[in-house]
């Protein structure tokens, strides 16, 4: 791991236009990618994490939107790059998977055209070895009969398989950092676990850095080195996967480990859920975001708490709670389909 990040997103904020004033995305998200390092972004619809996804990518519309902070490509900050800079950023440096292909693919092209079409924008080479690397690429994520499904329609594949050409075509130009925006949505379990042994097995032989975005704690519990919580836009715990996973530090974050089946134990009869739902971010609540929805609230929860680090021991540790490490480890609980907090005696 090099010292400086592939990535690097300082205080970021985007905020819209609207009617009602100005809707605040994203709030205050810090954070740095290295290479061969996957971070997941994790949190409910509506907590800021494909606007953050987006703006990474400088495909946030500008013309009604506020950006504030750096998010740092290499040496480019894409929030005042110009369109040019961003066009020869794009496929190269950085490059997506989005979360839907069928709509992310032209319905009309074949597939093979398409991933053709963005190798030669990148690279002044002949049509002939672009279509050479398009069968590899095609083989190297795993579709059978490359050289000839090549020749195929996006409405000719699963929904698997086009989210696997979809991989290719952001891999076509060897990018440094691969922003990969709920690549399993829609998808079952089988395939799930396909695309993301896909995604890993591509890190660790390209040692691009890949940004994860995802509402569901167990997708990235195999593959993930980092984990950023979000919440109304706010970051509201990160740490590594063992620390998550094994002594998640916010309210917000035992919720969502509490929602997660587990094949390992009888199934009951409903999940736990989190109660409400998520604020408007018209309206969002003073202090603390998720006061409302929390089990533990009390005065001290109107006033904004910063994200920190509370446990001295885990100095990259951080989160917004105002409850004292001792106070956490008592208060969470091991919910049905809570993940690892019983494995390392994590609950005092």
């Amino acid at each position: 791991m090099t010292d400086k990040p592939l990535l690097d997103v300082e205080h970021l904020r985007v905020g819209f236009r609207t009617e009602e004033g100005v809707v605040q995305a994203v709030d205050d998200v810090t954070f740095q990618l290295h290479a061969g390092e996957v971070l997941a972004i994790v949190g409910e619809s509506g907590s800021g994490k494909s606007v953050s996804a987006l703006t990474l990518m400088g495909l946030t519309p500008k013309e009604n939107a506020i950006f504030e902070g750096i998010a740092r490509v290499g040496d480019i900050d894409v929030l005042t790059a110009r369109e040019e800079q961003l066009r020869r950023l794009r496929g190269e440096e950085v490059a997506m998977i989005f979360q839907d292909p069928m709509t992310s693919l032209n319905p009309v092209q074949r597939i093979g055209a398409q991933i053709v079409e963005q190798i030669l924008a990148h690279r002044d080479i002949p049509s002939a070895e672009a279509y050479d690397q398009t069968v590899e690429l095609l083989e190297r994520v795993g579709i059978p009969r490359a050289r000839e499904r090549i020749q195929s329609y996006p409405h000719e594949f699963s929904g698997g398989m086009r989210q696997r050409v979809m991989i290719a075509m952001a891999l076509s130009c060897d990018p440094s950092v691969l922003i990969a925006d709920e690549p399993t949505t829609a998808l079952d379990v089988t395939i799930q676990a396909q695309i993301l042994e896909v995604i890993k097995e591509l890190r660790e032989r390209t040692d691009a850095g890949v940004v994860l975005v995802t509402h569901d704690l167990g997708v990235v519990a195999d593959i993930a080195d980092r984990i950023l919580v979000m919440y109304a836009g706010r970051v509201v715990e990160q740490g590594t996967l063992d620390e998550i996973f094994y002594d998640p530090q916010h309210p917000y974050t035992w919720g969502l480990l509490g929602s997660i089946a587990r094949v390992d134990r009888p199934r009951p009869e409903r999940l736990p859920s989190i109660p409400g739902m998520p604020p408007s971010l018209h309206d969002r609540p003073t202090g603390c975001h998720f006061r409302p929805r929390c089990r533990h609230e009390f005065a001290q929860c109107t006033q904004t708490p910063s994200l920190e680090a509370r446990n001295p021991d885990s100095p990259a540790h951080t989160d917004r709670c105002w409850l004292s490490v001792e106070e956490k480890r008592a208060k969470r609980e091991i919910a049905a389909g809570q993940i690892g907090l019983e494995a390392k005696g994590a609950i005092a």
